[in-house]
């Protein structure tokens, strides 16, 4: 056994976090959007690199069922939101949404502001949806990756849910991110530059 990895993918309304897990878990894209009713949790196994990794994935805005906070002012208290002992984080924002890239930059502010005293740093890795629209992005991708990179010290990573596209490199890159936390000697684990090319399959 590998271990476990407590996930939690977080956006602003309509980013797609829910149909990136789907399209990882289950193949599947919902053509309608139906906002998420309250989080929801998935605990998929994982192997990669041949070591079986049991994974919680929670999705959905924390702010409670039937809610959907289109602001952080609309959060309740960051200590009842159930992520201080999250492992690793999924940042969600829409490429042709510049409102929801800030959306994903004040969350990435106040999950470091609110993370336990002493408690090891979170990995977070910022991923950037609806690359199939491309054309329609509000700022070029490599601008993007460098601030977040290089500014926020965070991972980065563009993907396509509608047509599955990274998803899986997405996940990848994630458990990486975090075994970077638990193992920072292994050269091959970085949470900056190019992505290791593991294996890594559902269960």
């Amino acid at each position: 056994m590998g271990g476990s990895l407590r996930v939690a993918v977080l956006g602003a309304p309509g980013v797609g976090k829910t149909a990136i897990i789907r399209q990882f878990l289950f193949g599947d894209y919902p053509e309608r959007h139906r906002p998420t009713d309250g989080p929801r949790l998935y605990r998929p196994a994982v192997l990669l690199d041949g070591a079986v990794y049991d994974l919680s994935i929670r999705d959905g805005d924390v702010a409670g069922p039937g809610s959907s906070p289109r602001s952080l002012e609309e959060w309740p208290d960051p200590k009842d939101w159930s992520l201080q002992d999250t492992d690793a984080f999924v940042l969600v924002y829409d490429i042709c949404s510049p409102d929801s890239f800030d959306y994903v930059k004040a969350l990435r502010q106040r999950i470091a502001e609110n993370r336990p005293a002493g408690a090891p740093e979170a990995p977070i890795l910022v991923v950037g949806n609806k690359r199939d629209r491309q054309r329609l992005r509000f700022g070029p991708r490599r601008a993007l990756a460098t601030l977040v990179r290089r500014g926020w010290r965070c991972g980065y990573l563009e993907c396509s849910a509608k047509y599955n596209w990274h998803v899986l490199r997405l996940f990848r890159e994630l458990l990486h991110c975090a075994l970077v936390r638990t193992r920072p000697a292994h050269p091959a684990l970085r949470l900056q530059g190019a992505l290791h090319p593991a294996r890594c399959s559902l269960m």
